[in-house]
C-alpha cells in the first residue's frame, strides 16, 4: 500500500505556510492534495523581527516557535479533511519550519560555529495534529561539515531525474537554487543567490503590495546598470559551489544602503534591477555549471513572475525553459512535496542529502522525529 505524508513549508519569503499531501509507493511521488494559509499578521511581523534581529530574542523566539507550531499543526490538518483522511492514516508530516538564521560554513568561520536555525515546535505540531512529525532537517548536514542548503536537489532527483537527459531544476523561492541533474545520474547544485526576496521587500515598501503580479511593476521601469553591477560584483557570485545564502546577506536594509550611495532613481526602476540581478545570477550559474544543458524547469513562486520569465529566457536563449508542472508537480508545491519525500526518507532511515552539492562529509540521514 502506498505510504501518505504531509510536507509543510514556510520559505524565505514569508508568504504563507504551504502544505502537500504526498502518497509514495516504491519510489513514486503522487501529490494528492494541497492547502495554503496565511500567517497571522501579528506572527508574520515577529518572524520577520526575529530573521533581522531584535530586542529580546530568547524570550520572543520561544513565545513565536510554539505559535509557528500551532499554525503548522492546522495546516497539516486542514489538508488531511480537504482529502477525507484521519490523522492516523498519515505516517508522518516532513515540517521544515521557518528558517530564523542562517550561517553556513565559510573559509573565515570554524566549522563548529556554523549553524542553520529553523523554528516551528515540531512537539506543537505532533501534539495538536496527532501525526509523527520530522523536523530540523538541516543540522545534521551542518554537523557533517555542509552547508545544510539547498536539501531539495535530492529530491529532484528522486521526482525529476530522467536518465540519458540533462535537466537543470530551478527553484526560485525567497532565494534561488539550482540542481543540475546529468545523464547519467549525477546530482550538483547551489544557492545563487537573492529569487524573490529583495523584489518583495521593496514592492513591500513602495506599494504595500506582498509581490510584483506578474513583474509588472518591474517592466514599467528600465535597468540601472550601476545598481546591477554593484550586486553582481559581491564576492558570492564568484564563489564556486557548495554555498548557500539567505536574508543574512540579501535583505531590504543592505540594499537600502547601496541605493543611498547611487543617484536616486524611481523605485520602479529599482525593481526592474532587481528582477535582472535575479535572473542574470541564475543564468550565470548555469551558463557556468551546465552550460550544455537545454532543459530547464522552474519551480517556486518565481514560477509566476511574467517578467523574471522573460528575463531568464532573454539570458539563456539557447534553452528551453518550463515549470515543472510538465514534469508533473506544480511549481507551487515542489517544495511541500520535496519536506514530505524527506520526512519518507527519515522513516526509512536512508540519506536526505547530497553531499556533492551542501558539502556535508558524506550521505546522512536528515531530520528529528517528534512521535505523535
Amino acid at each position: 500500500m502506498p505510504k501518505l505524508y504531509i510536507g509543510l513549508m514556510s520559505g524565505t519569503s514569508l508568504d504563507g505556510i504551504d502544505a502537500a499531501l504526498v502518497s509514495i509507493d516504491n519510489g513514486q511521488i503522487e501529490l494528492l492534495n494541497t492547502a495554503s494559509s496565511a500567517i497571522p499578521p501579528s506572527l508574520h511581523q515577529e518572524l520577520l523581527a526575529l530573521c533581522h534581529g531584535c530586542d529580546n530574542e530568547i524570550e520572543r523566539l520561544g513565545a513565536a516557535d510554539r505559535l509557528l507550531g500551532a499554525e503548522l499543526a492546522k495546516s497539516a490538518l486542514t489538508v488531511c479533511d480537504g482529502a477525507g483522511l484521519s490523522s492516523a492514516q498519515i505516517c508522518a508530516i516532513g515540517s521544515h519550519g521557518q528558517t530564523i538564521r542562517h550561517r553556513p560554513p565559510s573559509t573565515n568561520q570554524a566549522e563548529q560555529t556554523a549553524f542553520s536555525l529553523q523554528i516551528g515546535d515540531p512537539n506543537t505540531v505532533a501534539e495538536l495534529s496527532g501525526i509523527t512529525t520530522v523536523s530540523d532537517f538541516r543540522r545534521r548536514d551542518v554537523a557533517a561539515g555542509g552547508q545544510g542548503a539547498p536539501l531539495v536537489p535530492a529530491f529532484h532527483a528522486a521526482a525529476f531525474a530522467k536518465a540519458g537527459t540533462n535537466r537543470v531544476i530551478v527553484n526560485i523561492g525567497g532565494m534561488a537554487n539550482i540542481t543540475v541533474l546529468d545523464s547519467n545520474g549525477g546530482i550538483s547544485g547551489f544557492d545563487t543567490g537573492p529569487g524573490n526576496v529583495l523584489l518583495d521587500a521593496w514592492i513591500q515598501k513602495n506599494q504595500r503590495k506582498p509581490y510584483d503580479t506578474n513583474g509588472q511593476w518591474a517592466a514599467s521601469g528600465v535597468a540601472i546598470p550601476a545598481l546591477i553591477e554593484h550586486f553582481l560584483r559581491d564576492e558570492y557570485f564568484s564563489l564556486q559551489g557548495p554555498k548557500s545564502t539567505g536574508r543574512e546577506k540579501f535583505n531590504l536594509q543592505n540594499l537600502e544602503t547601496i541605493l543611498s550611495g547611487m543617484p536616486v532613481a524611481p523605485p520602479e526602476n529599482v525593481q526592474h534591477s532587481l528582477l535582472q540581478i535575479t535572473a542574470q545570477s541564475i543564468a550565470k550559474a548555469i551558463t557556468q555549471h551546465a552550460k550544455d544543458y537545454k532543459e530547464i524547469y522552474i519551480c517556486g513562486g518565481g514560477a509566476h513572475n511574467l517578467s523574471l520569465m522573460h528575463a531568464l529566457e532573454e539570458q539563456l536563449p539557447s534553452c528551453t525553459i518550463h515549470n515543472t508542472g510538465y514534469l508533473g508537480i506544480e511549481p507551487d508545491w515542489v517544495e511541500a512535496v520535496a519536506f514530505a519525500w524527506l520526512a519518507h526518507q527519515a522513516l526509512e532511515n536512508s540519506p536526505g542529502n547530497v553531499a556533492a552539492v551542501t558539502g556535508a562529509k558524506g550521505p546522512r540521514v536528515l531530520g528529528t522525529i517528534s512521535p505523535a
